[in-house]
């Protein structure tokens, strides 16, 4: 069955989209468009939390984000890999989603499982197109592909505004608990980068791409294709 989405943004984790994202994904839903997110793997590698505490993050952090599908392909974590199998695994969401516009990972991050993801992703997006592959689901021309920042900021050539809608990204990055919020008592938590003091730094982030911008808050993209505008002014 077909979602037909606007836009999919994948990412290898629950909570990748978030960090990088949730205030275009937010600006986005609010404006009527369909934005879905599709998880390569459902992050059972994870210091902290569990694979069933991080479904009801993920679907919590949805809700709030005001997405109209959710996904996750079961694939391993830290075990992302060019094969065919999981090539086909996420042509073949691309395809049930038809999304005009991708996303993806910055395809240079410290976590090699969102590397790997950016180039799955991109490959998967060039089969969806060819009416020969899968013929299963029918063809899907993807308009444009863009990718975001996870850990490390990068040399970003799109600025999207989203200091209107940012204290819902800071409530979405809320909603990861296990990843986000600090050691407090619970013995079984260890620490990580994601719990000393991340979302502040995501926040210091997104200030500095709004200043380069002239705005409160920004997120940064980049596309590795020109994009098309009918005029300038």
């Amino acid at each position: 069955m077909s979602e037909q989405l606007d836009i999919l943004i994948f990412g290898a984790h629950a909570d990748d989209a978030e960090i990088g994202m949730a205030g275009t994904i937010i600006k986005h839903t609010a404006a009527g468009l369909r934005v879905g997110i599709c998880e390569l793997t459902e992050a059972e590698m994870s210091s902290n939390g569990t694979v069933e505490l991080r479904k009801q993050e993920a679907a919590a952090a949805a809700e709030v984000m005001g997405l109209s599908y959710r996904s996750n392909l079961q694939l391993p974590d830290r075990g992302l890999e060019r094969s065919q199998e999981q090539l086909d695994a996420i042509t073949a969401e691309i395809r049930r989603c038809a999304p005009k516009i991708v996303f993806a990972p910055y395809w240079e991050d410290r976590h090699p499982d969102h590397m790997i993801c950016s180039r799955l992703v991109e490959e998967a997006v060039f089969n969806a197109k060819l009416r020969r592959y899968m013929t299963e689901l029918p063809p899907v021309q993807v308009q444009q592909t863009y990718y975001y920042f996870i850990n490390d900021p990068g040399p970003a050539n799109l600025m999207v505004d989203i200091s209107e809608h940012y204290e819902r990204k800071i409530e979405t990055l809320s909603c990861y608990a296990s990843q986000f919020g600090g050691l407090g008592s619970d013995s079984d938590t260890v620490a990580t980068p994601l719990n000393q003091g991340y979302v502040e730094r995501v926040r210091y982030r997104d200030s500095l791409a709004g200043q380069r911008s002239m705005t409160l808050y920004a997120e940064g993209f980049v596309t590795k294709t020109p994009y098309v505008v009918d005029r300038l002014l």
